[in-house]
């Protein structure tokens, strides 16, 4: 199982978020690529960007931050989330030395444009499934939707997704520990690997969800903890790794 640290962009700076609200943000570092660094010296072997701008607007506005970590860790892993809507956005961030890009809003409102895509870009495209109450949220969360996050999974089940991250909006930045059985409910629900996503806060989450890991769960995305020093990225990845 993958440790996944997360740097969350605003206007050109690692910030976290708390339950995906723009204005309770935090700001640890005005220097995401230093940032990567860190976690890299740690020993992560993927990194989780995520636009937050471009989440609320619909485009990428961080874009050159992106390609910035890309280049400078050009053999890393990473996935990019937040405000990818188009084949054109999803070529340029591929271009840019980008491993994955994961659709999230889109992926709701036009489950088609999944499956397009991973025709056109096989094995690079991950789905975002950010839930509450397992339900659907879309536009950075500031929709919920009627959709069962189970059922889009299984939707999307025969295109080639390559993982998906499924957040629960409800633990999202509030160090409230992971939500084990939702996320096992999302990886039993289709044969689509999962990452799990939202609420993780110490090596104790890590252990719950290394103990279901081989039901589907492949990575865990941890944020908040690891800039507050609650988790730490090196003894989390090297626990996962004492099971191989």
């Amino acid at each position: 199982m993958l440790i996944i640290p997360a740097i969350d962009l605003k206007d050109g700076q690692c910030v976290r978020l708390r339950q995906g609200l723009m204005d309770d943000s935090t700001v640890f570092s005005d220097d995401p690529v230093a940032m990567a660094k860190r976690w890299v010296d740690a020993g992560c072997r993927r990194l989780h960007l995520v636009d937050l701008n471009g989440a609320f607007e619909g485009k990428p506005v961080n874009g050159e931050v992106v390609t910035a970590i890309a280049k400078a860790y050009p053999n890393l892993p990473i996935q990019i989330g937040g405000g990818i809507r188009s084949a054109e956005t999803i070529e340029h961030y591929l271009e840019a030395g980008v491993q994955y890009v994961i659709i999230g809003t889109k992926a709701v409102k036009q489950p088609e444009f999944v499956t397009q895509m991973c025709q056109r870009f096989p094995g690079h495209i991950i789905v975002g499934l950010d839930a509450k109450d397992g339900l659907v949220a879309t536009d950075g969360w500031a929709e919920v939707s009627e959709v069962k996050a189970t059922d889009l999974a299984k939707r999307f089940e025969k295109d080639g997704v390559s993982a998906i991250v499924y957040t629960d909006i409800a633990r999202d930045g509030m160090m409230q520990g992971v939500n084990v059985e939702q996320t096992l409910t999302m990886a039993r629900a289709s044969s689509i690997p999962v990452i799990a996503s939202g609420g993780i806060t110490n090596m104790d989450d890590i252990k719950a969800l290394r103990k279901v890991s081989d039901q589907g769960i492949i990575g865990a995305i941890t944020g908040r903890a690891i800039y507050e020093g609650s988790l730490d990225v090196k003894e989390a990845q090297d626990f996962c790794d004492s099971f191989a």
